[in-house]
């Protein structure tokens, strides 16, 4: 069984994100603070209660994440797909230079991102043994 937990609850550590453009295009992007994770990592990033998977990239300003995708290939590819992040910027209203919360839930494995003062659960998945993910990375990269 899966455990949850409140974003406003102990185990859970909450740092301040910005939306912002990201490079040329129109997009939306998140801006994170440069202690809230490493770049470099595809994580499972929460959106209004469902989770998508989501690759943290460093940029000139810092880590950002570009987009938010139904599954780990897709985040890799960032492009292709419905990018669930657009969508969930357009959703609630928010703006480019707007804050949001960035809610760590598992360091390095899931986050969740919510509109300052809202209140979210995360449903807490079990993380993948690390040896059985990498052979899932080689064989999703031949």
């Amino acid at each position: 069984m899966s455990d949850r937990v409140a974003s406003d609850g102990e185990a859970v550590t909450t740092y301040r994100a910005r939306l912002a453009r990201s490079g040329g295009t129109r997009r939306p992007c998140l801006r994170l603070p440069d202690d809230a994770i490493e770049a470099g990592t595809v994580v499972r990033l929460v959106l209004d209660g469902t989770e998508y998977h989501a690759s943290v990239e460093r940029d000139a300003e810092g880590p950002l994440i570009r987009g938010a995708y139904d599954n780990r290939r897709l985040a890799r590819t960032d492009g292709e797909g419905e990018n669930r992040l657009v969508e969930w910027v357009r959703d609630t209203d928010r703006e480019t230079g707007q804050s949001v919360d960035f809610d760590e839930v598992t360091p390095g494995y899931l986050y969740g991102v919510r509109v300052p003062g809202e209140r979210a659960v995360y449903t807490i998945t079990r993380q993948p043994d690390s040896s059985l993910s990498s052979i899932a990375e080689g064989l999703e990269d031949t």
